[in-house]
Formats: structure tokens, C-alpha cells, sequence
């Protein structure tokens, strides 16, 4: 087997990371990994000491470890532990600095032959259009913008500085997005709201006339569709993360460092707060407030305003210490049952005089 890319030495990560080393200062690490599939050469970590018994059997050569947890059968003679004040944000810093050495160049700038740019674009001598893209008439691009291959970008479409498109982007008319973005294959931001009132012969379709506006340090993962507003523009805030395979409908308005995870869909004209969180597969009805701070856990259902008092789950979705009475009591209901049919036939003897 080849021998793994040097990411660093134990000794050099300690450093790096301002950790306390308990072990050989000259281990090479090629890697990261979870505890339970690390190898010799990676690295992993241990948060709490939840984890740390799993360390005995682990193949990891090394462990980021917060400060003040126990590990037990550590041998130092083998292995390496760097003690830091949190191992998680310590593994993020890692992450961060590895991805540097490690990530592959970016695409040089220019336009590739392939691409159609209208010709009343000005493109950056900073930026890159990938090959097969599409740039239409009036669009504004900024400094130092990646357009990916196969993108298409609408006419009148504004991009800021440093935003990446990776591959199969389409941003439609009337949509604006900010600085230092990154949008993720197959992501479509602009097209009409799924809106339509009844008619003689069949749906008859709304017309969506506003925009969508998206702030500086967004990501979008692939396969989400964000829709244009009917009358307002869709706003999407800054530092909002938005995972794979999620639908923003029309008119919403999220705010600013908005996490939402993968495959949720929400409603028209739904207001999130700043710093809300919905878990995976969450499904919001339209014109709901979720409230700054919120937290939604994944796979509720949505049908009321939440408040950010405390989490909310379930279908559909209440308040925690609601829903846990509720989901307690129903696990309860084959032995209510049970109970009930007793004392109906005890009732029925009764009242039969049957004793």
C-alpha cells in the first residue's frame, strides 16, 4: 500500500494547536477519521468521556482530547494524545488548515473556449467561467467569482466577490447573491413559486414578480431550489447554511445564520429568525414565523409559529415537554386498552347482575 500524504507530525500538531502532547512527538498523521474506523496514521478525537473508553480499541495513532477526561488505556509509549481546551473546535481548526494543503487548485482565471457570455458582460480578469457556462446580457460578476462548468446564469443575475458556483448552478432573472458564497452542484435559485388558484379548466397559474436577494457568506447544498418571490423578493440572510435537497418557497424570508439540514421543505412566505436551526426532513406550512434561537428537531411537521423557549419536535411539532407527555402516553396506550376492555367487561357483568 502507497504511504499516506504527510498532514503533519504529533509534534507539529501540538504545536499548531497549543495542545499538551502525552506521547511520541514524531508519529506521522495522514488523516482524519472517527474513532471507531481510524487507522495508525490518522487522527480522530474524543469530546467527553462518553468516548474515551473507546480509545482502548481504536487503531488511531493519535486523538484530540478535551481537556480534564480520563482516557483509559492510553499507552504514551505508542500512542499520542494532544490535550486542548475543546476538541471539537481544536478538530475544526485542523480540518481548516488541512483542507489548505490538501484541497485541489482552483480553476485558473478566464473564460473557457466553450462558455457563451454575452457579449455585453464584463467579465473580471480574477474570475473563471467554466466550460459549457452561460452568462446572459446585464449580468454583473465580481472579483474573483468561480463559475463552474455548465452553469447558467441568467440575464440581470448579480454575483459578489469570491462566491464559487460549482458545477450545474442555474440562477435564474432577478436573482442577487452575495460575497464569499458557495452554491453546490444542481442548485436552482429563481424560478416561480409553486402557486395557483382554481379555474374552470384546470389550476390557474400566479404570476411571481419579485426576486431573490441572498446575503454575503451563504452555502447551499446541491439539489435545493429556492423560488422567487410573488410579490416580494425571496431573502435568504447572511451566514445562512442551507443543506442538500431542501425547498425555500416563495416570499420566505430567513434570516441571518440560519441552519437548515437536508431534505426540508418550507412554505411560502415563512419568516425565520436569526440563528433558528431545523433538523432534517422538516416540513413547514406556509406563512409560519419561526423565532430567532429556535430549534426544530428533524422530522416535524410544522403547522403553528415557534417560539425559541425551547425546542419543538414531532407531528405535529410542539413544544418538547409536550410532545414527550404525548410520545410517553402513546407507548402507554396498548396496556390502557387492555385496561379499558377489562373494565368494560367488569361494568357489563354488573350491570347484568353477573357477579
Amino acid at each position: 500500500m502507497p504511504e499516506r500524504p504527510l498532514l503533519a507530525t504529533t509534534g507539529e500538531l501540538a504545536g499548531l494547536l497549543g495542545a499538551e502532547l502525552d506521547g511520541p512527538s514524531d508519529l506521522r498523521i495522514g488523516g482524519v477519521d472517527s474513532i471507531d474506523a481510524a487507522g495508525p496514521e490518522d487522527l480522530t478525537f474524543i469530546r467527553s468521556s462518553k468516548y474515551a473508553p473507546a480509545w482502548a480499541k481504536s487503531r488511531a495513532g493519535a486523538a484530540l482530547v478535551t481537556r480534564g477526561v480520563d482516557v483509559p488505556g492510553h499507552d504514551p509509549s505508542r500512542r499520542a494524545l494532544l490535550f486542548v481546551d475543546d476538541a471539537d473546535t481544536a478538530m475544526l481548526s485542523l480540518l481548516e488548515a488541512a483542507r489548505e494543503r490538501v484541497a485541489p487548485p482552483p480553476p485558473p482565471p478566464g473564460v473557457h473556449p466553450t462558455a457563451v457570455v454575452d457579449e455585453g458582460v464584463s467579465i473580471p480578469a480574477s474570475a473563471s467561467v467554466g466550460a459549457m457556462a452561460v452568462v446572459g446580457r446585464g449580468s454583473d460578476i465580481g472579483e474573483g467569482v468561480v463559475i463552474g462548468p455548465h452553469c447558467c446564469i441568467a440575464p440581470g443575475v448579480r454575483i459578489g466577490e469570491a462566491t464559487v458556483l460549482h458545477a450545474g448552478v442555474t440562477l435564474l432573472a432577478g436573482t442577487t447573491i452575495g460575497r464569499r458564497c458557495e452554491v453546490f452542484p444542481g442548485v436552482v435559485v429563481g424560478g416561480d413559486g409553486f402557486g395557483y388558484l382554481p379555474g374552470p379548466n384546470g389550476p390557474v397559474k400566479i404570476p411571481h414578480l419579485g426576486g431573490v436577494r441572498i446575503g454575503d457568506d451563504v452555502e447551499i447544498g446541491s439539489g435545493t431550489k429556492i423560488d422567487r418571490g410573488k410579490f416580494s423578493d425571496t431573502v435568504i440572510g447572511d451566514a445562512t447554511k442551507i443543506d442538500n435537497l431542501v425547498q425555500i418557497g416563495h416570499g420566505c424570508r430567513i434570516g441571518r445564520g440560519v441552519i437548515i439540514c437536508g431534505c426540508c421543505g418550507v412554505g411560502g412566505s415563512v419568516r425565520i429568525g436569526d440563528g433558528a436551526i431545523l433538523g432534517g426532513h422538516v416540513a413547514v406550512a406556509d406563512n409560519i414565523e419561526i423565532a430567532a434561537g429556535a430549534r426544530v428537531g428533524g422530522g416535524s411537521a410544522l403547522d403553528q409559529s415557534v417560539t425559541a423557549d425551547e425546542p419543538w419536535f414531532g407531528f405535529p411539532a410542539r413544544p418538547a415537554s409536550v410532545s414527550m407527555r404525548a410520545i410517553a402516553t402513546s407507548w402507554k396506550l396498548p396496556e390502557i386498552r387492555r385496561t379499558v376492555r377489562a373494565l368494560e367487561k367488569r361494568v357489563g357483568r354488573l350491570e347484568s347482575g353477573d357477579t
